[in-house]
């Protein structure tokens, strides 16, 4: 299957590549292939990993072990980058000198843009240690940082490959829906069935005060209404009162 036969986005995921350069935790490499094959990306690069392939990465990659075949070793940055027609970077720190900084759900959609449009996409990635260099930085066009708490600012590698990786599949993807299967719903006469029921069980409990029952039965009314009850449900729910107003019954024949 050529990339022009797969689906919009996958055809779009398929030319963006993810860079780790200088990774020194083979568990990273790892979990970074599982993050990747969760959100439908595939192409994961090394710049002069310290060891791969390793156990480690095997273990920490999981169920996508199957992927590590597929991860691309380079020498170095540049044979990385090769063919990347927009490289951006991602990194924590605010740099004198560097690339137009933007937020990552604006470089995911910068990045999806650009691979729509038939280019090839690098996000580059430092070491665990201490990230991109500055000269690192400078080889890309774009820089990007993943929004943090002030206070703690640190993410694991891995954790970063994962959260870009959402990223960029929700700028692939957009906003997707589920169908939620329902039973049918619960028709006006059957809602009013288990209101009366439920009024007529509580006065006899004692609960309600047959005098005043108006305020407890609207609210109870309202919090049916955001429940948005299905035929099923309210039957469950008569059913309850039933045995309960049996219970009653057998109480006051004592």
């Amino acid at each position: 299957m050529n990339s022009d036969d797969r689906p919009h986005h996958e055809a779009s995921l398929a030319r963006v590549r993810i860079v780790l350069s200088h990774p020194t935790e083979p568990g990273n490499i790892g979990a970074a292939v599982r993050a990747l094959a969760t959100m439908g990306l595939r192409r994961l690069v090394l710049v002069d990993p310290k060891r791969f392939p390793d156990p480690q990465a095997t273990a920490m990659a999981a169920g996508a072990a199957r992927y590590l075949g597929e991860v691309e070793v380079r020498a170095n940055l540049d044979q990385a980058l090769a063919g990347a027609t927009l490289s951006i970077a991602l990194t924590a720190r605010r740099r004198d000198l560097s690339p137009p900084l933007i937020d990552l759900r604006d470089a995911a959609d910068l990045a999806i843009a650009e691979a729509r449009a038939g280019g090839e996409v690098a996000l580059l990635f430092g070491t665990e240690v201490s990230g991109l260099s500055n000269e690192e930085v400078l080889r890309c066009q774009r820089a990007a940082r993943i929004g943090t708490s002030e206070e703690f600012s640190s993410l694991n590698l891995a954790a970063a490959v994962q959260v870009v990786a959402y990223a960029l599949r929700h700028a692939a993807v957009g906003r997707e829906s589920y169908v939620n299967e329902r039973t049918p719903p619960a028709t006006h006469e059957e809602l009013e069935g288990l209101f009366a029921h439920l009024e007529a069980s509580l006065q006899r409990s004692g609960f309600l005060d047959a005098g005043n029952p108006r305020r407890v039965m609207q609210r109870l009314r309202r919090l049916f209404a955001r429940a948005q009850l299905e035929s099923q449900e309210v039957n469950v729910l008569r059913g309850m009162l039933s045995a309960w107003d049996e219970a009653l019954r057998g109480r006051t024949k004592r």
